[in-house]
């Protein structure tokens, strides 16, 4: 796909999502960025891509309402005109032990993780089709794309997590007729949470195979290269310095 002039959607607007939306720009691509809570993240992420002469739009989304998906693409439609391009990135990462989870704990996880995710692609992809084809990215984890639920206390997210790459792989089926190639990205140590501890760093540092954490840079590495390809589809790509293999 030929990135220029072409219409994209990033939901979730904040840390990895701003600085894919500022890469997304760099290669001629207007974006819209949907946010929850976090409206200054996505606001600068907006004004990145005007400072590099393209459209930038954040848009306030509830994706744990069943109709916040069609109302986030129509928005988007209205303001920018089509939509190419949708990075399904809205998550919820809570920490909770399994005694503890009630069926709400279920449906807030699901409800933005995945269910979000099919509401927005079912929404855009209309507009997709009339525009010839798009591209859909969404956002596992490394841990599920290895089969290894290695964490305590995060049940309802490997669920979540796992069910969107099973939702990629059938998107891509689904959509291939429409020339819509459907991908996921599976985040290792990318960028650590705002509580981390030195220590917490450290030790994800010494049994991450390359020793470091990787950044938001290289998830809009690999961004870039699914949405410039025309030959790749239902794949879930980790991006983790080789994490899955210790």
């Amino acid at each position: 796909m030929d990135l220029t002039n072409k219409i994209a959607l990033i939901t979730g607007g904040k840390r990895i999502g701003l600085v894919v939306a500022a890469a997304l720009a760099s290669r001629g691509v207007d974006v819209a960025l949907s946010y929850a809570r976090s409206k200054a993240e996505a606001e600068q992420a907006a004004e990145r891509a005007r400072a590099v002469g393209r459209r930038g739009v954040a848009i306030q989304s509830d994706l744990s309402q069943l109709d916040a998906g069609t109302a986030l693409v129509d928005a988007v439609i209205d303001r920018l005109g089509g939509i190419d391009i949708l990075i399904n990135m809205a998550s919820v990462y809570v920490k909770k032990p399994f005694e503890e989870l009630r069926p709400a704990d279920w449906d807030a996880q699901l409800d933005v993780d995945l269910r979000a995710a099919f509401l927005c692609t079912l929404a855009a992809v209309p507009h997709m089709r009339r525009r010839g084809g798009g591209r859909i990215i969404n956002f596992g984890d490394w841990l599920p794309r290895s089969g290894r639920p290695r964490y305590d206390g995060f049940l309802t997210y490997y669920v979540a997590k796992a069910g969107v790459i099973a939702l990629t792989e059938g998107l891509a089926l689904e959509l291939a007729k429409d020339n819509v190639l459907v991908n996921a990205i599976a985040p290792g140590p990318i960028l650590a949470p705002p509580e981390t501890t030195d220590d917490e760093l450290k030790a994800v540092e010494r049994v991450t195979p390359l020793g470091r954490w990787g950044g938001e840079g290289e998830i809009a590495k690999v961004v870039l290269a699914f949405l410039e390809s025309d030959f790749i589809t239902g794949e879930t790509v980790r991006v983790d310095g080789g994490r899955h293999l210790k």
